[in-house]
C-alpha cells in the first residue's frame, strides 16, 4: 500500500497544524499487518488487517477500512495468530538451566520458544538441590534486570513429589515438604516462582494451603495419587494438571486416579505433551473430547547434556537419560501440527490449546491468546503447513 507524502496535502482553512503533525506521528507509530488469514482467538478473518499501537492491538478492521495513508506489512499465503505460551521447558541449545543458571541460557531457551512461535515460556526445573533452584531464581532476577524478554518465571516440578511416580526423576531428592522448607524457597522465590508441580498425597494440608496463598499456580504431577485424594486436593484449590496421562495414577475402572480425576473435575485444566511418545495421539483425541477447553499444551523440551543429575541424550525425536524417556524435542509450532494431522484436532482449536489456554492458567487471558482491541500484540505468523514464518514483538 504506497504511503502519501504529508506534505503535499493541502491544509484546508482551520485546520489544526498540531492536529495534523499528531495525526502523522500516529501514522508513523502505528504498525499494520495482513494475512490470508487471521485467526484472532476467537473467529478466522480473511480481508482484515491487525492495527498495532503501543505494544497493544488498537483495532482489527476489514482491510477496506484503511487509508491509503497507512503503511501495511502483507504477509500473503500465511496466517497470522496470536503468538504461542510454553509452560514447562528445560532448556535449549546444549544449556540446560539446572546446569547453566545464568541469564545466558534463559536467552537461548527464549529464542528456542520463538522459534517455535511462542512469545513466552516458563523455564522449568526438575527434582533437584535447593542450591540450584536458588541460582535459577536468581538468574531469571538478572535476566529480567537487563531488559530480557519472554520469560514468565520459574517453574519447579519436584522434589515435592511420589517416588513412585517420578519418571526421570532423581529419585534421592524426593522427598514431603515441612512447611518451613517450603516457605524458604517461595519466600527466596517470590516473583519469580510462577508455577509448582507437586504430589498432592505427600503433602500436608497445611503446606499445601500455604503455597497455594502465595499467588503461584500449583499443578499435580508425577502422582500416585487416588481418585479421593486428588478430588481433595482440587476442593482445596489445585487447578492445574502436570502433563496428563504421563508419570501418574492411570485411569482404570476401578481406580479412576489422578487421570480419572482431572476429566471428572471441570475446574481443573491439565498440560499435555504431543509429541508421540508421551502420550498416544488417540489417547489426546479421548481427553480432548472429554476435557474440551481444559486441555493445553506444554513442549517438555529438554536438550543434550552431560552434566548434572539429568544426562538427556537424543534418541530420535525424543530424549532419554539412562534409557528412561526425559523430554521431548517439541516445539510449540510442532505441537500444533501434531495435534492437527494426528489427534483429528481442528486448527483454531489446535491454536487456542498453545496460546489461549496457557495464558488462562497463568491468569493472562485478559491480555494474551487473542487478537482483540487492549491484547498484547505479540503475534506469530505461520504457514500453512503451521511452520514459524516470524514472531512478531512489540
Amino acid at each position: 500500500m504506497e504511503l502519501l507524502n504529508p506534505y503535499s496535502l493541502k491544509l484546508g482553512t482551520g485546520f489544526s497544524c498540531s492536529i495534523f503533525v499528531a495525526y502523522i506521528i500516529n501514522l508513523s507509530t502505528q504498525k499494520i499487518y495482513t494475512a490470508d488469514r487471521i485467526f484472532t482467538g476467537e473467529t478466522w478473518l480473511s480481508n482484515h488487517a491487525i492495527v498495532v499501537e503501543d505494544k497493544r492491538v488498537k483495532e482489527v478492521l476489514p482491510v477496506s477500512s484503511l487509508s491509503t495513508a497507512q503503511q501495511v506489512k502483507q504477509f500473503g499465503g500465511y496466517i497470522i495468530a496470536p503468538a504461542f505460551i510454553d509452560l514447562q521447558v528445560y532448556g535449549a541449545n546444549g544449556k540446560l538451566l539446572a546446569v547453566y543458571p545464568e541469564p545466558g541460557t534463559l536467552s537461548k531457551m527464549a529464542a528456542y520458544a520463538e522459534k517455535g512461535g511462542a512469545a513466552f515460556c516458563l523455564p522449568t526445573v526438575a527434582t533437584n538441590t535447593y542450591d540450584v533452584f536458588f541460582k535459577c531464581i536468581d538468574a531469571i532476577r538478572d535476566y529480567w534486570s537487563k531488559g530480557g524478554v519472554g520469560i514468565l518465571g520459574l517453574h519447579i516440578e519436584g522434589p515435592w513429589i511420589n517416588i513412585e511416580k517420578r519418571g526421570a526423576h532423581v529419585g534421592s531428592l524426593i522427598h514431603s515438604p515441612t512447611l518451613e522448607e517450603a516457605k524458604e524457597l517461595l519466600n527466596y522465590g517470590k516473583g519469580v516462582i510462577k508455577m509448582i508441580t507437586l504430589a498432592p498425597e505427600v503433602c500436608s494440608k497445611e503446606v499445601l494451603e500455604y503455597i497455594l496463598s502465595q499467588d503461584i499456580v500449583v499443578a499435580a504431577g508425577h502422582s500416585n495419587a487416588t481418585y479421593r485424594e486428588a478430588k481433595k486436593s482440587f476442593a482445596l484449590g489445585i487447578s492445574v494438571v502436570t502433563h496428563l496421562y504421563n508419570a501418574m495414577s492411570p485411569l482404570q475402572h476401578r481406580q479412576p486416579g489422578l487421570v480419572g480425576a482431572t476429566m471428572d473435575d471441570d475446574k481443573v485444566i491439565a498440560s499435555i505433551i504431543p509429541d508421540g511418545h508421551h502420550v498416544d495421539f488417540a489417547a489426546i483425541r479421548i481427553a480432548k473430547q472429554v476435557m474440551k477447553e481444559r486441555l493445553f499444551v506444554v513442549t517438555d523440551a529438554v536438550t543434550d547434556t552431560v552434566e548434572g543429575y539429568y544426562r538427556h541424550q537424543l534418541a530420535g525425536d525424543k530424549y532419554e537419560a539412562a534409557g528412561i524417556l526425559s523430554g521431548s524435542a517439541l516445539t510449540m509450532n510442532k505441537a500444533a501440527k501434531n495435534l492437527v494431522h494426528y489427534a483429528g484436532i481442528e486448527l483454531g482449536e489446535a491454536l487456542r490449546m498453545c496460546s489461549l489456554y496457557p495464558a488462562r492458567v497463568m491468569k493472562l487471558d485478559h491480555q494474551l491468546g487473542k487478537i482483540l482491541p487492549n491484547y498484547s500484540a505479540e503475534l506469530v505468523v505461520l504457514n500453512n503447513d503451521l511452520e514459524t514464518v516470524t514472531l512478531l514483538r512489540h
